[in-house]
């Protein structure tokens, strides 16, 4: 039997049911259109902030949904069960939640998937009809527009302070209040833990609110282990997005360009310049540099170089998780070693800001080599900060200064192709793509690690990703691929229902404010 409407009615709610896809027709996807007018909406209102808060408060209901029919003794396949996409801790548009406008009449959207019981057609008639149906009548009726009020004022406040750094001559903020420290599963603020307050002589104040200014340029962070320089960090580059109410780090605001940076060693680099950190590479191009496995410190240069190259204006860096000699080499190691292709990042990370703003927040513990070029010191003393700058100067004071090296060129021309990159394995006819938890996603005969993307938030985002690399690989076979332009443009030919791209992220944004994915640099040769 064919149906010409796959859409079915329950005061004046619409359900969609439409087919996840042709080999699991047991689990169709159910979009439960709202019209705005139950719930007390104005058309006006934030869409995303909307669909966040109302995707938050229905997993509620659809752990209501499934507690009604959990059999312990039976799969989900054979008992049946509700999904639904579960939100991290950060505000963004999803596919999962949204509104639409349908004949002129305004609806929110929810996307679930039902896993329909095995050969019980009575309890898939009863879990469709009759329980989901109840269920968001139930959402209708305890909707909270109070709630959501604050939700709205929370991120108007937010966006005031991202506002606000775009014309002042800061790149972060972090209020006092906040809680850094994350729990266990990293799904919220650590219990007991101490509320940061800023040193008050670098205090500022943000549309109402108090807290640590950081300003453009070279600013270190360091302090003994454990210290919370680390942590410190991580909430600077979770700030790109914002947090919801509960998180503890709702006004830890970051600039949205900002990206961190590390050695990833074993990484696939293909013709990148990195001659501003290192000068030559034997039997090598260092001005088109490719290769299958780069070391620690190649790895990291091409980071820097792809990372400014697509608009990043903050490099956040963790000398745990960079290559040594990439970030420093002391007067005594200079001395010994005279033939030396590597420039160290203290020696371009002033030149980074002053030739091409790109500012840098370094968690430094082990070497005093930065202390000299930055233009502001913290030190963190069990999670409480101190503005050390003019006592880390005076100890720069006592050390013979260098030698400025002369400045280089930033500006890189890239060819990239595809090189027959398919997610097609050689020799077969099936497509591979998987996303892996563990850290990396399979597309084809690559195996790529996604485990150095920190500013990842959810396994969602890391689908959208793979979508994406597929769908550029399979367009431009044997052909140079223009990656700024490339992913611009399938962005925009993206349809919300087709693809599931409101999952990117907003780790690396161009100069054009559009959202770009760094993960393009792996393997797209």
């Amino acid at each position: 039997m064919i149906y010409e409407d796959p859409t079915y009615w329950n005061n004046e709610v619409a359900y969609y049911i439409t087919r996840t896809h042709k080999l699991t027709q047991d689990k169709p996807c159910i979009t439960i259109q709202i019209p705005f007018d139950r719930l007390g909406l104005d058309e006006n209102m934030n869409q995303i902030v909307l669909s966040d808060f109302a995707l938050r408060e229905w997993v509620d209901h659809i752990e209501a949904l499934n507690e009604g029919i959990y059999n312990r003794s039976r799969s989900d396949k054979e008992n049946g069960a509700f999904y639904c996409f579960r939100p991290t801790n950060v505000l963004m548009q999803r596919n999962a939640s949204f509104v639409e406008v349908i004949s002129g009449k305004w609806y929110l959207c929810i996307m679930i998937t039902v896993q329909l019981p095995f050969k019980d057609n009575n309890k898939a008639m009863r879990m469709l009809c009759k329980m989901l149906l109840k269920e968001v009548e139930k959402f209708i009726a305890k909707f909270d527009l109070i709630k959501l009020n604050a939700a709205f004022e929370l991120t108007k406040k937010q966006n005031m302070i991202r506002e606000w750094l775009k014309s002042s001559g800061y790149c972060a903020f972090i209020g006092n209040g906040s809680i850094l420290p994350r729990n266990k599963d990293n799904s919220g603020p650590l219990e007991d833990a101490l509320p940061f307050t800023s040193p008050e002589d670098v205090e500022v104040e943000i549309c109402g609110m108090r807290g640590m200014g950081i300003k453009h340029g070279v600013t270190v962070i360091t302090g003994g282990g454990y210290s919370g320089k680390s942590t410190l960090l991580d909430a600077l580059n979770s700030g790109i997005y914002n947090h919801i109410k509960g998180d503890g780090r709702e006004f830890v605001i970051t600039d949205q360009s900002a990206m961190e940076i590390s050695a990833e060693e074993g990484r696939s680099i293909k013709n990148i310049n990195i001659t501003p950190f290192i000068k030559w590479i034997p039997h090598n191009s260092a001005e088109l540099f490719s290769t299958d496995y780069a070391s620690g410190s190649t790895s990291q240069a091409a980071n820097i170089m792809e990372a400014i190259n697509y608009g990043c204006k903050l490099l956040l860096i963790d000398e745990d998780r960079s290559a040594t000699n990439f970030m420093i080499q002391d007067n005594k190691m200079r001395s010994l070693i005279k033939r030396e292709p590597i420039t160290p990042f203290t020696e371009r990370v002033k030149e980074l800001h002053e030739a091409v703003g790109v500012s840098s927040i370094l968690v430094i513990g082990g070497s005093s080599e930065f202390l000299a070029v930055a233009d502001q010191i913290i030190l963190m003393d069990n999670f409480v900060p101190k503005n050390v700058t003019e006592e880390a100067k005076n100890l720069c004071e006592l050390e013979i200064p260098r030698e400025r090296i002369p400045h280089t060129k930033w500006e890189i021309e890239r060819n990239i192709t595809t090189d027959h990159f398919s997610s097609y394995p050689q020799g077969s006819g099936t497509e591979k793509l998987i996303v892996s938890t563990m850290g990396y996603m399979m597309i084809g005969d690559e195996q790529i690690d996604i485990r150095g993307l920190y500013n990842i938030t959810s396994h969602a985002q890391l689908a959208a990703i793979a979508f994406l690399i597929r769908k550029i690989a399979i367009r431009n076979q044997d052909r140079t691929i223009f990656l700024h332009e490339n992913i611009k443009n399938n962005l925009k030919k993206s349809r919300k229902k087709e693809w599931i791209l409101y999952f990117l992220p907003f780790f690396l944004v161009s100069k054009d404010g559009l959202n770009y994915l760094e993960l393009m640099k792996y393997y797209l040769s």
